[in-house]
C-alpha cells in the first residue's frame, strides 16, 4: 500500500510509517548483509511514498573516512561522492546529526545532484558499535516536504535495521 488518500479516508504519514516500519522489519528478518538492508530500505520507502524523489544511502568510504560514496538507491542518478561538511548528506555525516532542510537552495554549500530536489531529509546511520557507516538521504520536489514525523520515523527505522 503506498502513501496515498484512499477514497475512504486519507492515510496520516506517521500512520503510514508505522506500517511501513513493520513491513521492512518482517521483510529483512534474518537478513544479515548490510548492503540487501539498504536497497530494501530504498525501494520500500520510494514505494511507500511517492513524494520522494530519490531514496536511498551514500556509504562511509572507509578507506578514506572522510567521505561518502553513493550505495543503494531509488531514483536518478546521484552525486557519486561526497566529502564530510560539503552539502546536506556531508553535514549530517560530519556532525552525526539529522539534517531537515526545507529549501536545500537555501543551504550553504548544498549539492545540486539533482536539480528537481526542492526539500531533503538526511539520517545518520550508526552500527550497533556506535561508528557511523552511512547516511539515509531522501529528497523530494516539494519545498518543505519532510516534518519532524518523518525524522522520527526515519531515526526510530534505521536505529531497528541498522544498530538493533
Amino acid at each position: 500500500m503506498s502513501y496515498a488518500a484512499r477514497p475512504d479516508r486519507p492515510v496520516d504519514k506517521a500512520e503510514r510509517y508505522a506500517e511501513l516500519h513493520e513491513e521492512i522489519l518482517a521483510v529483512l528478518d534474518g537478513e544479515p548483509d548490510v548492503i540487501a538492508r539498504m536497497a530494501t530500505v530504498s525501494s520500500m520507502l520510494a514505494d511507500a511514498f511517492p513524494a520522494f524523489i530519490w531514496t536511498g544511502f551514500y556509504l562511509v568510504d572507509q578507506a578514506k573516512g572522510d567521505e561518502l560514496v553513493v550505495g543503494p538507491y531509488q531514483g536518478k542518478l546521484g552525486c557519486l561522492r561526497i566529502a564530510f561538511g560539503r552539502g546536506v548528506c556531508g553535514a549530517a555525516a560530519a556532525e552525526a546529526r539529522t539534517q531537515l532542510v526545507a529549501d536545500v537552495h537555501a543551504f550553504p554549500g548544498h549539492i545540486a545532484c539533482d536539480p528537481r530536489s526542492n526539500s531533503e531529509v538526511v539520517v545518520p546511520v550508526v552500527d550497533g558499535a556506535g561508528r557511523l557507516i552511512a547516511v539515509l538521504d531522501i529528497d523530494s520536489a516539494d519545498h518543505a516536504a519532510f516534518d519532524q514525523a518523518d525524522v522520527a520515523a526515519l531515526e526510530r527505522l534505521v536505529r531497528a535495521v541498522f544498530a538493533g
